[in-house]
């Protein structure tokens, strides 16, 4: 007899005779990818090359950085003007991405003087190498105060932000014994490529305005990605530099983390949308992946709408289902492409999180034992 805590809407019951599901073999529908909507414009048919760079408006430059997985490339900015720099996001630190930071420092930079450094927010390539670019140029690194203490807890593999951490979350959300065993033989990967971060930073919070080599910038604070995330904007030019909030083909990943079990970043994410669908029409939005597009508005709209598909479609396989569900049998509904190791733990941060969704909405019940956590159609 097993003693489950079935936890509907946030209440709790007890319930006898529960048991773990047995693994449910894969089936292939949807993937979390949100499709080029058509009517986006894309005023730059090509990134730049290696070590070059693209004016895409007057102060602001577009670099392109390498990343080694199936997500192969990071999008950076610098803002500039006759004496001055301002980068905006610093790519990975390793070898790769230093040769072409070197590349920069020579051409796009050259005699002029680097007065700022932003991580819009704490994932890798996007903090990687603010601290050896803050000790290169001598000036202080500017992001948002949650943002730094993450991954000053990530990089320093904190409970509950560690691995150890991650491994046993998602074991209880049906992870694979298999997959659990690679993830901590992994170890700390976000160590290898942050090995080192600022000790000391310039903080910005929502609604400040920051000059950034004669462009002024206004911090727009999102979540769900991150914990705060800081997009920027500028009136003059037209311009928002979006990280990873809006992009314009694939979906931001929205996971939940072990020190927020029961979080809802998706009610989060959709909810910080509303900060950017009603920017000017005409701002061209730079995002940290893919190309920069026109028609905010539009992006916007699409991806409620893809997450509604989505939850919709989630919502319905777990009511079908002659068992709970854990968010492990939910991966192949909700990708239907196969998923590297890699690919693997950001997607089940992403069930976890849309399942969550489901249950705090009242659309799902949660079932909680020592085992396990899963989900079924609410009683």
């Amino acid at each position: 007899e097993v003693r489950a805590t079935r936890r509907c809407f946030g209440h709790d019951t007890i319930c006898i005779g529960d048991k773990r599901p047995e693994s449910r073999p894969a089936r292939p529908p949807p993937s979390m990818n949100a499709p080029t909507i058509p009517s986006l414009e894309l005023p730059f048919a090509a990134p730049p090359a290696p070590g070059e760079t693209i004016r895409v408006a007057p102060g602001i430059r577009w670099l392109r950085m390498p990343l080694p997985f199936a997500l192969d490339h990071v999008n950076l900015w610098l803002c500039d003007d006759d004496a001055r720099v301002a980068i905006v996001d610093t790519g990975l630190a390793d070898d790769a991405t230093r040769r072409e930071w070197h590349l920069h420092f020579e051409r796009a930079i050259a005699q002029r003087r680097v007065d700022a450094i932003v991580a819009t927010h704490y994932h890798p390539d996007h903090v990687g190498n603010a601290a050896w670019l803050a000790e290169h140029f001598g000036v202080p690194v500017t992001m948002t105060y949650a943002e730094l203490l993450h991954a000053r807890g990530v990089q320093r593999d904190d409970a509950p932000m560690g691995v150890a951490a991650y491994a046993a979350f998602f074991a209880t959300h049906g992870l694979a014994p298999a997959d659990v065993d690679a993830l901590v033989a992994r170890g700390n990967a976000y160590r290898r490529v942050v090995p080192a971060l600022p000790s000391t930073f310039l903080r910005i919070v929502d609604g400040d305005e920051i000059d950034l080599a004669g462009t002024r910038f206004r911090v727009i604070v999102g979540h769900g990605h991150s914990p705060e995330h800081a997009a920027l904007y500028a009136a003059t030019p037209g311009v928002l530099i979006a990280g990873d909030m809006l992009l314009p083909r694939i979906s931001t990943n929205v996971g939940v983390t072990p020190g927020e079990p029961d979080a809802d970043p998706v009610a989060r994410f959709l909810d910080s949308l509303a900060r950017f669908e009603h920017l000017p029409p005409d701002t061209l939005v730079l995002p940290s992946h893919g190309l920069p597009f026109r028609g905010i508005a539009l992006r916007v709209a699409a991806l409620r709408a893809h997450h509604a598909a989505r939850l919709a479609e989630l919502e319905a396989f777990v009511r079908a289902s002659p068992r709970p569900v854990s968010a492990a049998d939910a991966l192949p509904v909700l990708f239907r492409r196969a998923l590297d190791l890699q690919q693997r733990f950001f997607a089940m941060g992403e069930a976890i999180a849309h399942l969550n969704h489901l249950w705090r909405h009242r659309r799902l019940a949660r079932v909680v034992d020592a085992a396990a956590i899963r989900f079924e159609a609410p009683s």
